[in-house]
């Protein structure tokens, strides 16, 4: 972009400017970060919290948002990827970093990364060191930092945590991490620091994670041994080594993952609780209160909306145990779309037999799987079409969802899932439909999924 003046720039300029930067959109690997950190000089002095995974991240981070917001902390968020707006990857107390604030952040990388030898940063690595400064300049009390893929060599690692989440580990983006739990679960342990603690919320963690754990000497929780909640149809209990936690309030993010999220949370602040201690009344009312948008969101009016980004097929199966806790709808519509290097086969197996209309999207990236390549897959997943059991094939997400809206009737459910740009398009065309209000030039740029 010879055209570029970093003076002038809005946002939605920068973020084109920064797309260009680099041939690859994903390219693994701490050097260019840490160069570039290091020019820029960030570092922390308050508690910082990580959270990596391959499910459950986004969940997590949120309730220890809320939570902590509640017990009257200023907290700095980190999360990703983006639905409408890039602002919404930067939370301070609560609200998005304004147009001005990241702009502030990009030319300051911008000075770093071009001072001395130039060196190339993914969009990525560009973004996450400008929200990293964002916060390291902000009167904060906690700081609370989703990872990305992965965890060992993700840019987020670049900062020591005080205290590291793995919220689960399955089989996702193999060509990165590797094609097994055991060797994703190595990458994600790469946020475990010596001496810190380090949660483990998945029930069943691969061994590597523990060894690895072990060796560094890092103060390891795990779930069912080192912390743990029960319950009943009203409220629930968590208990850890030291402490216990009665009669809570179920998370206001629905799903029955969400109590493992909510434990692995609460496990992160009791092994915090003497530099961030919070309040039994605390916990209730963030637990009460939190807000994430995409993750088992069932959104009000008929027919009924639940919008989940399920895109693996660990994520698929989670979604499909929600499906049948809820009531009775005689039809069921899904709207789906996916990158093509996902497994797509694993997915569908695992939701397939719940959807009666299919309406299948292609998305506004390279990376995505075509609605053909969708259909060819659902029939090999074994969905056969016919008086009551439909597929169509859409090229964006906005057509599929008019489609499915259409036919669905006020008794029906839609669910809109995959990938984030599947329920990021239709979230914008229910936007637009309503005229709620007309969207920022900056607020359409590409999610970059990570």
């Amino acid at each position: 972009m010879s055209s570029f003046n970093p003076d002038s720039a809005n946002l939605s300029d920068w973020l084109a400017y920064v797309e260009s930067l680099h041939p690859k959109s994903i390219a693994m690997g701490l050097e260019r970060s840490r160069v570039v950190a290091d020019r820029l000089g960030i570092r922390f002095d308050v508690p910082v919290i990580t959270v990596g995974g391959t499910n459950g991240k986004g969940s997590t981070c949120a309730m220890l948002e809320s939570i902590l917001l509640e017990a009257g902390f200023r907290v700095g968020l980190y999360i990703k990827p983006h639905f409408l707006h890039f602002n919404e990857r930067a939370r301070v107390n609560g609200d998005m970093a304004s147009d001005a604030a990241l702009i502030e952040q990009f030319k300051a990388v911008e000075t770093a990364r071009t001072a001395a030898e130039p060196i190339d940063l993914t969009y990525y690595e560009f973004t996450t060191l400008a929200i990293l400064r964002l916060f390291a300049r902000a009167p904060l009390d906690v700081v609370i930092l989703e990872v990305g893929l992965g965890g060992r060599l993700d840019t987020v690692n670049l900062i020591d945590a005080d205290c590291a989440v793995v919220t689960s580990i399955d089989i996702d983006h193999t060509e990165y991490l590797g094609t097994t739990r055991e060797q994703i679960g190595f990458e994600k342990a790469g946020i475990f620091r010596a001496g810190k603690p380090a949660i483990c919320g998945d029930p069943v963690p691969p061994q590597s994670l523990v060894d690895h754990a072990e060796k560094i000497g890092a103060d390891l929780w795990r779930f069912g041994s080192d912390f743990n909640y029960s319950g009943d149809k009203q409220q629930w209990n968590f208990a850890t080594r030291t402490a216990r936690r009665s009669s809570l309030n179920y998370p206001a993010l629905r799903g029955a993952n969400q109590l493992l999220n909510a434990s692995a949370a609460l496990a992160a602040l009791e092994s915090l609780r003497d530099r961030i201690p919070v309040t039994q009344q605390a916990v209730r009312s963030g637990l009460l209160r939190v807000e994430l948008p995409g993750r088992f969101q069932v959104l009000p009016g008929k027919p009924t909306v639940i919008l989940d980004v399920a895109h693996n097929p660990h994520a698929a199966a989670a979604l499909a145990q929600n499906l049948d806790q809820m009531g009775f709808h005689p039809y069921t519509h899904a709207v789906f779309g996916a990158m093509q290097d996902k497994d797509i086969a694993g997915l569908l197996k695992n939701i397939g037999d719940r959807v009666d209309h299919w309406y299948l999207t292609g998305l506004p990236t390279p990376r995505s799987a075509t609605s053909e390549q969708l259909q060819e897959t659902l029939a090999v997943s074994g969905f056969m079409p016919g008086p009551d059991r439909t597929v169509n094939s859409f090229d964006a997400p906005a057509l599929a969802w008019k489609a499915a809206l259409s036919q669905a009737n006020e008794n029906d459910r839609i669910v809109v899932f995959g990938s984030f740009y599947t329920v990021a398009g239709v979230m914008q065309e229910r936007q637009q439909s309503r005229s709620v209000h007309s969207l920022a030039p900056s607020s359409t740029h590409s999610s970059q999924n990570h």
